[in-house]
C-alpha cells in the first residue's frame, strides 16, 4: 500500500522534500499544502529584483506547481492554508481557496511552514507605507512602491541581512536611504570591527546608519510617514521597510501536541522527528544544533533548510538519515564589499564560556603583482588544541572561496593545522601560493606553539604605561600618516641596533601595519630576553575596532 505524505509549505526545505520523496518512492501519494500562490520561489533573490539586479520576475519563480506536477507527480494545493493537525486522527483541517474548508487524512507529515517577519504592536504599525518582505507578493507591492514617482526616499528598520541588501538595492534605485538598527552594528553574525567595514561601505554609498536607537511609533503625514524614534530624533520618509527579524510561522500547531520551543521554535531530533508520530519538521521554524558548540540554536538559512528537507523524505522512506546540526555559513554583498562568516563568533564563545584565540590576516586576494589585487581580512578563532571554531572575512574578491576552504574545515572538525596544510588552487589571477587561508593557519599555529605572545585592540582600554611600552615598528611615512596614541616610533629595520631605547622593565608591545613586521620584531625581541607581545592583525585591525559609523557611538580604545 502506498504511502500518504501530506507537506506543509513549499520553499526551500518543503519543496526539497517533495522532489526527493518522489524519486525515493513512486509510488508514494504526496500532497504539498502552500499557503500562496508560488510553491518555490527564488526568497534570497527578491531584494535584488526590488534594486532591478535582477530584471525579470519570472527567474524569482524557480519552479510553478504545475511543472513540479508534470515531472513528479504531485499533489500540489496552492491558495490552501493549514489551520491545524489532528496527530491522533492523523488529518490536517485545511482552508483552500478553491475547495473550502476539509480535513485531509496522511501517513506521514512534513512541517516545513517557514518564519515571518515580525511586526511590533507599536502605534501606526498597520500603516500601508511600512512594508515587509517574505514573499513574491510582497515583492511586487514594494517594487510598485518603490519605482513610483513620487516616491524618493525609504527608512529600512533593522540591520540584519534583508534590512541591509533592501538598503542596498533601494539606494541603488536612487532614493534616499536611512537604516536604523536598535543594536550597536549591523550583521549580528559578525562580530563589530568586522560589519563595521561593511557599515562603512554602506556610508561611503550614501546610506545614512542610525545605531542603538529604537523606533517608537509611526504617524503618516499625508504621503509620507514620520517614524518616532526612542530618543526623541523624527524622520520622514516616503516608506519603510521593516526587516527586524524573523519569528516561526508556527501558531497554527500550538493546539496540536507538538513540543515547541517558549518562542515556537519545533523541537526535532537528529532525524528531524518531532515528538508527535509520524510528524517531521524542517526549515526555518525548526530548532537545531549548533554544530560548534553543541548547543540548540535557530539558523533560518536556505542551504540548511534544502539539507533538512532532503534528510526528512530520507527518514520517511526509512532511511535513517541524521542531520548533524548547522554552523551558520553565510555571505552578504555589500555594494563592492563582500562579508561572509561561518561557526561561532567571539560574541557567541565569550557567552557560553568558550575559551578561544583570535587571529586576523588581511592578505591579498591575489598576488599583489598580479593586476587586480585587492586587500581581504580574515578573523579566525580556535582553541587549545587548534580546533577551528569559527571565522569571518571581508573584502572585495575571492572572500566566498576562502570561507568556504574554512567551512568545510569546521565540518569536519579540523584545526589550523589542517589549514596551514591545505593545498589550494594557485595562479597568480586566482590566489598566493601562500593562500589567505593558509596564512591565517600559519598566524594561529605560531600562536598555539608560544613563538609570539599577542594582543588584540580591545586590550588597548587596559594597558598600563607603568609596566608596558607601546611602540610602532612601521617606517616614519606610516606612522605619520596614522598611529596608535601613546606610541614610540621604532622601525623594524632598526630595532636590533635602538634595543637601548626600549625600557627593559616593561612589557613592549608592538605593531605594525597587518602583523606581520609585529611579529618579525616580536621574534627578535623574544629572543633577546624581552617580554613582548605583538598586536594580531597589526594597525589595520585597530582601525577596524575604532571605526565609528556616523550613527554610532565611538569605540575609544586609546583612552590609556
Amino acid at each position: 500500500m502506498s504511502k500518504r505524505v501530506v507537506i506543509i509549505g513549499g520553499v526551500a526545505g518543503g519543496a526539497s522534500a517533495a522532489a526527493r520523496l518522489r524519486r525515493l518512492d513512486e509510488y508514494a501519494h504526496i500532497i504539498m499544502f502552500e499557503r500562496d500562490e508560488h510553491i518555490s520561489f527564488a526568497n534570497c533573490g527578491l531584494p535584488y529584483y526590488i534594486g532591478d539586479s535582477i530584471k525579470e520576475r519570472s527567474k524569482l519563480l524557480i519552479q510553478t506547481p504545475e511543472a513540479m506536477h508534470r515531472r513528479f507527480n504531485l499533489d500540489i494545493r496552492t491558495e490552501s492554508e493549514v489551520m491545524s493537525i489532528d496527530a491522533v486522527a492523523k488529518t490536517v483541517r485545511v482552508k483552500s481557496k478553491e475547495r473550502g474548508i476539509y480535513d485531509e487524512s496522511y501517513d506521514y507529515l512534513i512541517l516545513s511552514p517557514g518564519a515571518k517577519p515580525v511586526r511590533p504592536a507599536l502605534p501606526g504599525i498597520e500603516s500601508s507605507k511600512i512594508y515587509t518582505l517574505r514573499n513574491v507578493a510582497d515583492t511586487d507591492r514594494i517594487k510598485q512602491s518603490v519605482t513610483a514617482s513620487h516616491t524618493k526616499s525609504a527608512i529600512v528598520i533593522g540591520g540584519g541581512f534583508i534590512g541591509v541588501e533592501m538598503a542596498e538595492n533601494l539606494k541603488q534605485l536612487g532614493l534616499n536611504v536611512t537604516l536604523v538598527e536598535a543594536g550597536s552594528q549591523l550583521l549580528t553574525p559578525f562580530d563589530i570591527e568586522m560589519s563595521n567595514v561593511l557599515a562603512q561601505e554602506l556610508e561611503r554609498h550614501g546610506v545614512k546608519l542610525l545605531f542603538s536607537d529604537s523606533v517608537q511609533s509611526f504617524k503618516e503625514t499625508g504621503r509620507q510617514i514620520q517614524v518616532e524614534m526612542e530618543s526623541g530624533k523624527s524622520l520622514v520618509s516616503d516608506l519603510v521597510i521593516l526587516a527586524i527579524g524573523v519569528m516561526p510561522d508556527t501558531a497554527f500547531l500550538k493546539d496540536s501536541g507538538l513540543e515547541l520551543t517558549p518562542k515556537g521554535h519545533i523541537i526535532v531530533n537528529e532525524k528531524l522527528e518531532t515528538n508527535l508520530e509520524g510528524v517531521y519538521a524542517v526549515g526555518d521554524a525548526v530548532q537545531v544544533v549548533d554544530f560548534v558548540n553543541g548547543d540548540q540554536t535557530v539558523i533560518p538559512l536556505a542551504g540548511p533548510a534544502n539539507k533538512q528537507g532532503r534528510i526528512a523524505a530520507d527518514n520517511v522512506c526509512g532511511l535513517g538519515t541524521t542531520y548533524k546540526g548547522s554552523q551558520g555559513t553565510t555571505i552578504i554583498k555589500v555594494f563592492g564589499q563582500t562579508g561572509a562568516a561561518t561557526g561561532n563568533n567571539e560574541k557567541t564563545l565569550k557567552r557560553l564560556g568558550i575559551p578561544y584565540h583570535v587571529t586576523y590576516v588581511h592578505p591579498s586576494s591575489h598576488a599583489s603583482y598580479y593586476p587586480g589585487a585587492t586587500p581581504l581580512t580574515i578573523k579566525l578563532l580556535f582553541d587549545d588544541k587548534g580546533r577551528v571554531l569559527g571565522a569571518q572575512a571581508v573584502g572585495s574578491k575571492g572572500i566566498d572561496k576562502r570561507i568556504d576552504d574554512i567551512a568545510t574545515v569546521i565540518r569536519f572538525r579540523g584545526t589550523v593545522n589542517d589549514l596551514s596544510e591545505l593545498e589550494l588552487a594557485y595562479a597568480p589571477p586566482y590566489s598566493s601560493a601562500k593562500d589567505p587561508v593558509n596564512m591565517a593557519g600559519y598566524t594561529a599555529e605560531n600562536i598555539l606553539a608560544g613563538r609570539t605572545q599577542v594582543f588584540v585592540p580591545e586590550d588597548l582600554r587596559l594597558i598600563d604605561p607603568e609596566k608596558t611600552m607601546l611602540v610602532d615598528v612601521r617606517t616614519e611615512i606610516e606612522h605619520n600618516r596614522g598611529h596608535i596614541p601613546g606610541s614610540v616610533h621604532i622601525p623594524v629595520d632598526e630595532l636590533r641596533s635602538r634595543l637601548n631605547e626600549l625600557d627593559s622593565e616593561k612589557e613592549i608591545w608592538v605593531y605594525c601595519q597587518i602583523g606581520l613586521r609585529g611579529y618579525t620584531a616580536s621574534r627578535i625581541l623574544m629572543q633577546k630576553g624581552i617580554r613582548v607581545r605583538n598586536l594580531v592583525g597589526g594597525y589595520k585591525t585597530y582601525e577596524m575596532f575604532t571605526y565609528t559609523p556616523s550613527g554610532s557611538k565611538s569605540a575609544d580604545l586609546a583612552s590609556h
